[in-house]
């Protein structure tokens, strides 16, 4: 006789039902919710908080000054971002902004020139200061950020040196003795002081602008090829492309992106002040780092970049209707940096 039911094999017996498990993929798509729409919801709630809060930011004309004062940083942070696209970094758009003051103020204060040879003159030496950062870059090979920072205490300097050390305003004494015989043209002024219906003409340009970037960045060759370039430079040079070339192009237009934030500070100061630009290269800066967060991609995004702007434009002007001292806003940019900061470099590659 056969032992057969000995042998039955154990999984005929009823086994206990598994207790549920919570799906992985759950934290792992909220984590991805997070990075990719995090920093738009934070600018949507704080527009929202301060917009209950706060009468003065119900106004149109409230929400246009936040994006009038952003316009200089955000136009800057653009001209970083393509830069950044190629792999690298320009530290000298605050000084060429500057610089542009200087060279508005000098063509239309000391040589009585009109509006439209000093808009020439500003944009031509952004795209000069382009022309030798891409020679220091490409050429010589010294790195990016080390070439543009040596610019950019070049241009400080050079600033001081064009007019004797002393902010340039109408009505000045020269250094001949003589009266400053020219003034800041009132179509200049309208760069930033004009409007086209409620929209401050220096926010119609920060639009533009952003608009034209875009399109080049994400809908041309051009655009494509320095992301390729910034990802892999050897693997773009193997595929024939000019990268020496599209690396002189991207910091030729930060410089000439650079000089249009300098022509609208000019229209907005109304002088040469020798100190202008000073403080915008540390917002340019954040403001393209804080656009790579934006959307969860993880790169140069030039959407981002003035979505960082606006957001940075909501604190300060909150902070500052709320009655917040000027040192907190520089607390809050830096943690909103930060911040920014953990979900390109951390978030983001855990979700990875």
């Amino acid at each position: 006789m056969t032992a057969t039911s000995a042998t039955e094999p154990a999984s005929t017996a009823e086994s206990p039902a598994a207790a549920p498990t919570a799906e992985p993929g759950d934290g792992r798509r909220a984590q991805d919710l997070v990075v990719r729409y995090g920093f738009i919801l934070v600018t949507v709630a704080l527009f929202a908080f301060f917009l209950s809060t706060e009468p003065a930011f119900r106004d149109s004309n409230g929400l246009f000054s936040t994006l009038r004062y952003i316009s200089v940083t955000a136009i800057l942070g653009l001209g970083v971002t393509i830069t950044m696209a190629v792999g690298g970094m320009d530290l000298s758009v605050g000084a060429v902004a500057g610089l542009g003051v200087m060279v508005a103020a000098e063509t239309m204060v000391i040589h009585n020139q009109v509006g439209a040879v000093a808009i020439v003159a500003v944009l031509a030496s952004g795209a000069l200061v382009g022309l030798l950062n891409a020679l220091l870059i490409v050429v010589l090979r010294i790195p990016d950020m080390l070439a543009t920072l040596g610019t950019m205490f070049v241009i400080q300097g050079l600033k001081l040196v064009l007019v004797g050390g002393q902010s340039v305003s109408p009505g000045m004494t020269l250094s001949n003795g003589n009266t400053a015989p020219g003034v800041f043209t009132p179509d200049f002024l309208d760069i930033d002081r004009g409007t086209i219906g409620p929209v401050p003409i220096s926010v119609v340009i920060f639009a533009v602008l952003t608009i034209l970037a875009w399109v080049f960045m994400a809908r041309t060759r051009w655009g494509r090829v320095l992301y390729a370039i910034g990802a892999n430079p050897q693997a773009a040079r193997l595929a024939g492309i000019r990268v020496g070339l599209y690396r002189s192009l991207a910091y030729v237009l930060s410089g000439l992106l650079a000089s249009v934030g300098g022509l609208i500070l000019a229209a907005r100061i109304g002088q040469g002040d020798v100190s202008a630009g000073t403080s915008q290269l540390l917002e340019a800066v954040a403001v393209a780092l804080v656009g790579t967060s934006v959307l969860g991609r993880n790169r140069p995004h030039v959407w981002g970049t003035a979505l960082g702007a606006v957001l940075i434009g909501i604190i300060s002007t909150g902070a500052t209707i709320r009655g917040l001292s000027y040192y907190w806003q520089d607390v809050f940019e830096g943690v909103v940096l930060l911040t920014a900061l953990v979900f390109s470099f951390t978030l983001s590659r855990r979700r990875a």
